[in-house]
C-alpha cells in the first residue's frame, strides 16, 4: 500500500480572527509535504481528511501536534494503493459537521466515550445495548452494527427533528451513537442528553477507531468513507463498492450485477431519477466523519 489516509477532528473554540492565519498554515505545510485531501475549519474546531506517503503524513501529524491547540489530535490511520484524493483544500466554515444546532458545543459538554475495545467487551458479553446510526441513509444502508436504529437521514441537519420521533423508553437505555469517525456522534450525543436522553454513549474514534482495533466485531457489511476509495471493509481495506454517478448512492459489487447498474449512468437506486452535477458529487468527498 504506497498511501497513507488520516482523518481526524478536533472541537474547540477558535476566533473568526484566528481561521485565515490557521488556513494559511496548514494550507502551505499541506502543499509543501504534497499531501492530498481536505480540511475544513470554523470557529468550533477542525475536521480533516488527508492522504500521502507514509514520510509526509507522518511529518504533518507532528506538525499539527506541535501546535498548542492541536497537542493532543488523535488520528485514524488506514492505507490504500491510490491517493483517494486529487487536490488539497483547507476551507473555513460555519460549522466543521453541519447540525445547525448553535447551543450545542461539543468542547464544553458532550456525553462520554466507550473506547473500541470496551465496547467489544460489551458485545461478547451480550451487554444490552441500543445502537444508533447517526450517518445517512445511504451509508446505513451499506453496512451497520447489527439490530442499530435507522433514522432515515438524508442529512445530519435531519437529526434534531429526526430523535423527537425515537420511543419514550428509549431514555432509560444505554445508548451507543456511531458514525464513521466520530465527529458526527459527538454532536448528536451531546444533543441527546440536552434532549433527556440519560445514558448515551459515544464509540471514540468512530467506526473506522473501531474497526482498527477491534476487526469490526458485531459490525456488519461496509462502512462507507468520504473519498474516492467509496468503502472500506471491517478490515480497512477498500472494497469492490463504486459511487453511482447519477445519484451519488454506493453500489456494491453484487448490485453491480443488477440489469439497472449502467456505469456512469445508472444504478439500483436511482434508475427514474435525475442526473446530478459534479459540483454535487464532489462534495460527496468533503462532507461528514
Amino acid at each position: 500500500m504506497n498511501f497513507l489516509n488520516i482523518s481526524f477532528y478536533k472541537f474547540l473554540n477558535l476566533s473568526e480572527q484566528e481561521l485565515p492565519i490557521l488556513r494559511e498554515s496548514l494550507l502551505d505545510k499541506a502543499k509543501e509535504l504534497g499531501l492530498k485531501g481536505t480540511i475544513l475549519i470554523a470557529t468550533e474546531g477542525m475536521n480533516g481528511f488527508l492522504a500521502g506517503s507514509q514520510e509526509s503524513v507522518s511529518e504533518m501529524k507532528t506538525f499539527l501536534n506541535a501546535d498548542s491547540r492541536f497537542s493532543d489530535l488523535a488520528f485514524k490511520d488506514s492505507y490504500s494503493e491510490t491517493c483517494p484524493f486529487t487536490r488539497m483544500f483547507v476551507k473555513i466554515k460555519k460549522e466543521i459537521i453541519a447540525m445547525g444546532v448553535p447551543a450545542i458545543i461539543p468542547h464544553e459538554y458532550t456525553a462520554p466515550r466507550v473506547k473500541p475495545l470496551e465496547l467489544k467487551k460489551w458485545i461478547e458479553e451480550g451487554k444490552e445495548i441500543v445502537f444508533l446510526d447517526t450517518r445517512n441513509d445511504y451509508e446505513y444502508n451499506l453496512g451497520t452494527f447489527k439490530d442499530s436504529l435507522n433514522l432515515n437521514l438524508k442529512t445530519f441537519r435531519q437529526f434534531p427533528e429526526k430523535i423527537k420521533t425515537l420511543p419514550e423508553d428509549l431514555k432509560n437505555k444505554d445508548i451507543v451513537t456511531f458514525c464513521t469517525g466520530g465527529i458526527r456522534c459527538e454532536k448528536a450525543a451531546a444533543l441527546m442528553k440536552t434532549a433527556g436522553f440519560k445514558n448515551v454513549y459515544q464509540i471514540d474514534g468512530g467506526i473506522l477507531k473501531y474497526f482498527e482495533e477491534t476487526g469490526g466485531i458485531g459490525f456488519e457489511g461496509e462502512c462507507f468513507v468520504f473519498d474516492h476509495r467509496v468503502a472500506v471493509d471491517t478490515n480497512l481495506k477498500e472494497t469492490d463498492t463504486v459511487l453511482c454517478y447519477k445519484c451519488c448512492n454506493p453500489v456494491s459489487l453484487e448490485e453491480q450485477k443488477s440489469e439497472k447498474y449502467v456505469l456512469g449512468k445508472s444504478c439500483p437506486h436511482c434508475k427514474d431519477q435525475p442526473v446530478f452535477h459534479k459540483e454535487k458529487i464532489a462534495a460527496t468527498f468533503t462532507r461528514a466523519g
